[in-house]
């Protein structure tokens, strides 16, 4: 009996920590751009902030900046739409990441929330 319940435990831990690595797809909508900026400065944030983060960027129609990242043997890839108003981002693909039903490892989304911050504290310093 207690052979059991250790089994049952031990199955519960392992479950509870497989899916802590596991979560939804960050995706950042319409996130406000709040200073009086063109266009042109937006996209020059969106670049830098990516590139500096090692993502690789290169705008593929105006107004949509593709981004890239590649980490050991994982690669993701986000379109970053953007206007002088607000910017989006948005899950294309990624490989080795255990993307599943709208579930991904959570690494992704730390990149993805590490390219936000950057972008915000860009926007800030052009409008200095």
């Amino acid at each position: 009996m207690k052979m059991i319940k250790l089994i049952t435990v031990a199955l519960m831990l392992t479950s509870v920590v497989a899916c802590g690595k596991m979560q939804p797809v960050k995706n950042v909508q319409s996130a406000p751009v709040a200073f009086n900026l063109t266009t042109e400065q937006v996209k020059s944030a969106i670049l830098q902030s990516g590139i500096d983060r090692g993502w690789v960027m290169k705008e593929i129609t105006p107004g949509v900046i593709r981004g890239e990242i590649f980490i050991r043997s994982h690669h993701a890839v986000v379109d970053i739409e953007y206007s002088d108003k607000s910017y989006s981002i948005n899950y294309v693909s990624s490989d080795n990441l255990k993307y599943d039903e709208g579930k991904i490892h959570r690494n992704y989304n730390r990149w993805v929330n590490n390219l936000d911050v950057d972008i915000k504290r860009a926007l800030a310093k052009i409008a200095l």
